[in-house]
């Protein structure tokens, strides 16, 4: 049973079964006196017989287990967390633009054009990221302080970032919807008002800076077609003409170093 059990799963898919399983389990589970029953065979019929977890009944047990599954059902949000509260949002829309305007189609591909983004995400946020780890994470780790002590100190590093590139126009606007008075600092300011507004900035800017990026590619549209138009080729399409030119200037004035400069010092 154990060799057809190695030869279906690999050492690898365990491993990392058993990392993701400590990784989300709180010390506080483990610290009160949970048993849990190991079969003698290592079978799966044998596991699903057995009692995998016993409580002992203790509703703190059962609350603490509660925690750990709402814990892991926030964090398959990452996705959302990663595009509306970082500046992923921002870089990838310029990115797309930048690709729109070559008009290269696929070229680069969305993998490698995201994959960029979320390095320079992960460039520009690490200073919030120290931060939320030395003043929430390392704390809770430590038993310095609780699980909503440390939500809270993680929650006002992010607020600060965020309301740093937010236009006051936006965030007025979303305070006054959702009828929040005036605050005295940003961790008065609900995370419901700062995220829409928060995210509203950034299409604005990174629009803003796409039309940049795609205005100087439709003047050597226009260019190309007038001289084709002279020339009296009409049967050739401008675009496949004017794109080899529009890669050389990119090229040659050192684009993507000069557009991710840009972005990078865009962020306050």
């Amino acid at each position: 049973m154990i060799q057809k059990y190695m030869n279906k799963y690999s050492w690898g898919k365990v491993a990392l079964t058993i990392a993701l399983f400590s990784l989300f389990l709180p010390a506080s589970l483990l610290a009160n006196s949970v048993s849990i029953s190991i079969p003698s065979a290592f079978s799966f019929p044998a596991l699903i017989q057995t009692s995998p977890l016993d409580l002992g009944g203790d509703v703190e047990d059962l609350s603490v287990a509660i925690q750990a599954l709402i814990l892991v059902t926030v964090l398959s949000f990452g996705s959302a967390f990663i595009t509306m509260m970082t500046s992923f949002t921002r870089i990838v829309v310029v990115f797309f633009f930048l690709r729109m305007g070559l008009g290269t189609q696929q070229s680069p591909p969305n993998k490698v054009l995201i994959g960029l983004a979320l390095f320079l995400t992960i460039f520009i946020m690490m200073p919030t990221f120290e931060t939320v780890n030395e003043e929430a994470v390392q704390p809770y780790l430590n038993d310095e302080i609780t699980q909503m002590e440390a939500l809270s100190e993680a929650s006002l590093p992010l607020k600060e970032f965020m309301v740093r590139q937010t236009r006051e126009k936006d965030l007025l606007f979303f305070m006054d919807m959702a009828e929040v008075e005036t605050v005295a600092a940003v961790d008065d300011v609900p995370f419901y008002v700062v995220v829409p507004s928060f995210v509203m900035s950034e299409l604005r800017i990174a629009f803003q800076i796409g039309f940049m990026i795609y205005l100087p590619f439709v003047v050597v549209d226009i260019v190309v077609s007038a001289v084709l138009l002279s020339m009296g080729i009409m049967f050739l399409p401008p675009v496949l003409v004017s794109l080899p030119f529009k890669i050389l200037i990119f090229v040659l004035t050192d684009g993507w170093y000069m557009l991710v400069q840009s972005l990078v010092e865009s962020f306050n």
